[in-house]
């Protein structure tokens, strides 16, 4: 056999079993999850607070909390996101002030969570004199944003310029082919960019350790400490109590049941607005 191809199968031999070792691991690491998961999984999870030390509960004001807390800092990130990326989308590629915004954006999202979280505790958490839910939703809407912006950038220019330049040509103002006719285009695209940053978002627990910390009152006071899933997990997985752990592991399966559902809406919804604008 020439030496080309036992390097062809070599490689791709190799592929394979790279592949074959990554499939393993997220597997065990699955089978672990859903098998201790649904092991603590009941209607108390869902009725019943989170517990003192060894004895029994749930983790609704947890579940309660990181929804607010999830919802609120989508709702701060997505206005913002959507504004910078139209922004950087309609600027010319070699402005000064957009490549500097685009690099900030891309640093922006790898940087660590943990360090946004150290950002915001000494921004808000020490000026306002207490961790709060304010300061939890706006370490998540910062985690939020350069996902939105680089998506909405992307999204609205792949739209045609000639549907822009029609638009011009009848008269439209600026602001009303940009609203009008690329949103519209892109729309499919700028709601997967809000849908991925969701669940970009849902399991970060580092931004609020320093952030929102925890509680284990049931409590809608964004002034106030206030109990999240992440933070609750991570607490109760490390402590030597039993139902602590089972809560632990109840949790960390919710999220990841949440973050598929948001992964498929990123990708099904975008098809069904699609199909919907195609039999109108």
């Amino acid at each position: 056999m020439p030496v080309r191809k036992l390097k062809n199968f070599a490689f791709i031999g190799f592929c394979i079993c790279c592949a074959l070792f990554g499939l393993i691991v997220l597997a065990s690491v699955l089978y672990s999850l859903v098998g201790q998961g649904l092991a603590g999984m009941g209607q108390h999870i869902f009725t019943e607070l989170t517990p003192g030390p060894g004895s029994p509960g749930g983790l609704k004001n947890a579940i309660v909390g990181s929804l607010i807390l999830t919802g609120l800092g989508i709702l701060i990130a997505a206005p913002l996101g959507v504004l910078a990326g139209t922004w950087l989308s309609e600027s010319e590629q070699s402005s000064k002030i957009a490549e500097t915004l685009r690099f900030l954006n891309g640093m922006l999202m790898s940087a660590p969570s943990i360090l946004v979280g150290l950002f915001v505790y000494k921004v808000v958490v020490v000026t306002t004199g207490t961790f709060s839910g304010w300061a939890g939703a706006i370490a998540l809407a910062i985690l939020a944003l350069p996902v939105i912006v680089s998506t909405t950038e992307e999204m609205l220019r792949l739209v045609p310029t000639t549907l822009k330049e029609a638009g011009t040509g009848l008269g439209a103002p600026r602001w009303r082919v940009i609203t009008q006719l690329c949103y519209r285009a892109a729309g499919p695209g700028i709601i997967t960019g809000i849908l991925l940053s969701v669940a970009r978002i849902t399991g970060e627990t580092a931004p609020l350790l320093f952030t929102a910390l925890n509680s284990n009152f049931m409590s809608t006071d964004l002034d106030k400490p206030m109990a999240n899933l992440p933070v609750t997990i991570y607490q109760y997985a490390l402590s030597p109590y039993e139902s602590w752990n089972e809560l632990a592991w109840a949790g960390a399966l919710l999220i990841t049941v949440f973050i598929l559902i948001i992964n498929i809406l990123s990708t099904a919804l975008p098809r069904w607005i699609k199909a919907r604008k195609a039999a109108k």
